[in-house]
């Protein structure tokens, strides 16, 4: 389920980074923005459907996926920079590229054993 709400997000992300280039926002900062504005999406997503998470949201978990996020969305611009600037691959194919590697690396990892933690049982 977490990976269906990363391409719902991800599309979300897409249609904003798409747009802001399409402007002439700067690449990066494109993809910054993008992945933030996906982040909404890709946390209620995965707070309700993906990790089950019925407790009511709170400024903690606001806070970790927050940091996730932004996390994500460096991590992103980065790659963006890397390989669709310096390396000239089209943006879109780079996006989908650079979000499934940080996908795997980073934000799943992070949001299952940082944000979306199934409390301890004593």
């Amino acid at each position: 389920m977490a990976g269906a709400n990363g391409v719902v997000s991800t599309l979300v992300d897409l249609g904003t980074l798409m747009s802001l280039v399409g402007i002439g926002v700067p690449v990066a900062f494109a993809a910054f923005v993008g992945c933030c504005i996906g982040a909404v999406a890709n946390f209620t997503l995965n707070k309700y459907l993906a990790f089950r998470d019925g407790s009511p949201v709170c400024a903690t978990q606001l806070a970790k996926f927050s940091l996730v996020a932004v996390a994500t969305g460096l991590l992103t611009a980065a790659g963006m920079q890397l390989v669709s600037v310096k390396l000239g691959v089209p943006v879109a194919a780079a996006k989908l590229i650079c979000a499934a590697v940080v996908f795997a690396a980073w934000t799943y990892p992070a949001q299952r054993r940082v944000v979306f933690a199934a409390p301890a049982h004593s």
